[in-house]
């Protein structure tokens, strides 16, 4: 217990703009995330989502149907988690918060993207996928905690790893694990300024 907490607190001793800056570089280059939800029933389900925007840090916004059930969900729970995993590096993260339902016509339209169309298919008149289509949905995740795992090793070093490992029988610590509590992401510059009003 005291070697993982003594290597929690050397994972997480670098300052803070590096943790912020290393967390929006993974969450900006994976994009698609595991978004879980709890249904009325206290059971979790998630769903692969593409973020469209990530403000304030690590806040972060998704595009849904209307019509889903995972606005049921959010609407009786708005707890929910984001996770992100990238196969070739093995980096992760993972993002607790709670989610705002926006209809904001403004937002939408600034957000909008022309593949949109084939995740909602086109049913005729205003349902045609367009910016202007009524299911369109927007769901903001603001952060309440996040970690992570980032590799700051070179090949040479995360071979070493293995190679050691092997000799002593010791798992090699092939990343950081890091930690950002609601604190330090309310300490996180932000680069959008814009907001919808939430309709839930």
């Amino acid at each position: 217990m005291a070697d993982s907490t003594q290597q929690r607190n050397e994972d997480n001793a670098v300052p803070l703009d590096k943790k912020l800056d290393d967390l929006y570089t993974l969450i900006d280059g994976i994009e698609v995330a595991q978004f879980t939800t709890r249904r009325a029933d206290g059971s979790l389900v998630s769903r692969p989502m593409q973020v469209q925007r990530r403000v304030d840090g690590s806040d972060l916004w998704f595009m849904t149907n209307g019509d889903s059930h995972k606005l049921e969900e959010l609407s009786t729970d708005p707890h929910v988690n984001c996770a992100f995993y990238n196969s070739g590096s093995r980096e992760w993260v993972s993002v607790s918060g709670t989610a705002v339902v926006s209809r904001d016509k403004t937002m939408i339209h600034d957000l909008y993207q022309a593949d949109w169309r084939a995740w909602l298919g086109d049913q005729g008149g205003e349902r045609n996928g367009g910016p202007d289509d009524p299911r369109i949905t927007l769901v903001l995740i603001e952060a309440h905690s996040v970690i992570y795992s980032k590799k700051d090793r070179p090949a040479p070093v995360q071979l070493f790893e293995v190679a050691k490992g092997i000799v002593t029988g010791t798992p090699p610590k092939m990343s950081d694990t890091r930690e950002l509590s609601a604190s330090e992401l309310a300490q996180a510059p932000s680069v959008s300024g814009k907001k919808a009003s939430a309709d839930l």
